[in-house]
């Protein structure tokens, strides 16, 4: 059986990964320096005897390299994200993605190790045309706004891919669509959903920034593990696959979801982008995927609707919450 090493195993992606690996029989090592991620998201892998957890930084390189040597295949979903993140320390975003995945690849190709390497819709930029198709043009924005740097950095991460697969390392890129589920981080640096689901819970009002129209595509975690598992095959080598959901809606709309799905008393208000992210921020009006490649290499289809899959993260979030308390 093979021996799976997971970067960032300890974060919201890499935690549901792994216990999905481990449910089907594989031996995983998880690698993880703790900045975003946490243990407690690991209990479940810890009692599987085929699990370990490294706590260390994908930077250090000769932890790397024993790690590269020893492992048949890396997922590398170690990153620096979140919107604020771009906006707060830009550099930060940049050297974090790009040297980390630049190490990874020079290893795997020493020791002749795949790679799936963890990308994002966000590479896309602000292209008008929907859906996006993983040959779909990027359109960014001017670079002095920060806010396309973790574009800027994921699309150099591909670049890097694209080169050592030419070099015939086998590495396949999945690129992510707003993936949710229990674990996603609530803070400042998370994503919308677990924002949202925490404050309806709290009955307090959710915060749109901008309008509300932005149009999205929200992905449940038990669809993209799944999607993730496929990923190893030799069949997609060489290949970017865009991972989402089919369901498309604006995030006004998610809010109004979400308030009825906890059966909350909270309202929503609209946050201008300059008071919640400083002068300059610019937005993508809307991010919608194509997932035929994924149907077609991967047999991904998604099994949760979105309704089943906020329930589910809900669910978790009530139990956090009233811990918490």
């Amino acid at each position: 059986m093979k021996r799976i090493l997971v970067t960032g195993g300890a974060g919201f992606i890499g935690s549901h990964l792994i216990d999905h690996l481990l449910d089907k029989g594989y031996r995983v090592t998880a690698v993880d320096n703790l900045s975003n991620g946490s243990t407690d998201y690991l209990q479940l892998a810890k009692m599987n005897e085929s699990f370990q957890l490294i706590v260390g930084d994908i930077l250090n390189k000769e932890l790397m390299e024993n790690l590269m040597e020893t492992h048949d295949l890396v997922y590398h979903l170690a990153a620096v994200l979140g919107v604020k993140n771009t906006v707060d320390d830009p550099l930060k975003v940049i050297e974090g993605n790009v040297d980390g995945t630049k190490l990874i690849l020079e290893l795997a190709y020493q020791y002749q190790k795949k790679v799936i390497f963890a990308s994002t819709s966000e590479i896309y930029g602000r292209n008008p045309e929907l859906p996006y198709r993983e040959d779909s043009d990027r359109i960014l924005g001017d670079p002095s706004i920060h806010r396309w740097c973790y574009a800027t950095a994921k699309a150099l991460d591909e670049h890097l891919c694209f080169g050592y697969a030419k070099k015939g390392l086998p590495v396949t890129i999945v690129r992510f669509f707003n993936a949710y589920g229990p674990r996603q981080t609530n803070s400042d640096y998370g994503g919308v959903v677990p924002i949202f689901i925490t404050k309806a819970l709290k009955g307090e009002d959710l915060p749109i920034h901008g309008d509300g129209t932005q149009l999205r595509t929200f992905g449940y975690i038990g669809d993209v593990v799944r999607g993730l598992e496929q990923a190893m095959e030799d069949r997609v080598n060489g290949e970017a696959i865009n991972i989402g959901g089919t369901e498309h809606l604006t995030i006004q709309q998610l809010a109004e979801k979400i308030i009825a799905l906890t059966g909350s008393d909270s309202d929503y208000l609209y946050v201008p982008y300059e008071i919640a992210y400083g002068e300059g921020y610019e937005d993508i009006p809307s991010r919608l995927p194509s997932i035929d490649k994924a149907r077609e290499l991967l047999h991904y289809s998604p099994r949760y609707s979105l309704s089943e899959g906020l329930l589910e993260t809900i669910q978790w979030y009530q139990k956090r919450i009233k811990i918490s308390q």
